[in-house]
């Protein structure tokens, strides 16, 4: 599977709550659901990119209390890349 850049997510019930979890990633004409993208992180680290202010980082899977969640990588750049994006249409 070739990077796809993540520009959307979607978090349920409130986008804004930074203690929710991601629902699922989404970029141009394509929408991944979170459990799918961990499945692809794990098979492939290099499946998704999100792009800043032109950087780009991986989004990587860490995990919270045993249970896996996606990330970015650390790159030191606030707001956080992958909970900043916008909700997916």
């Amino acid at each position: 599977m070739a990077a796809r850049q993540i520009t959307c997510i979607t978090k349920l019930p409130n986008h804004q709550d930074r203690h929710r979890r991601i629902q699922a990633v989404g970029g141009s004409g394509w929408r991944d659901s979170e459990e799918a993208a961990i499945a692809n992180v794990k098979r492939d680290p290099g499946s998704y990119y999100v792009s800043e202010q032109g950087k780009s980082v991986w989004v990587k899977v860490a995990k919270h209390e045993s249970r896996d969640y996606l990330k970015t990588e650390t790159d030191h750049f606030l707001p956080d890349n992958l909970l900043s994006l916008p909700e997916c249409r």
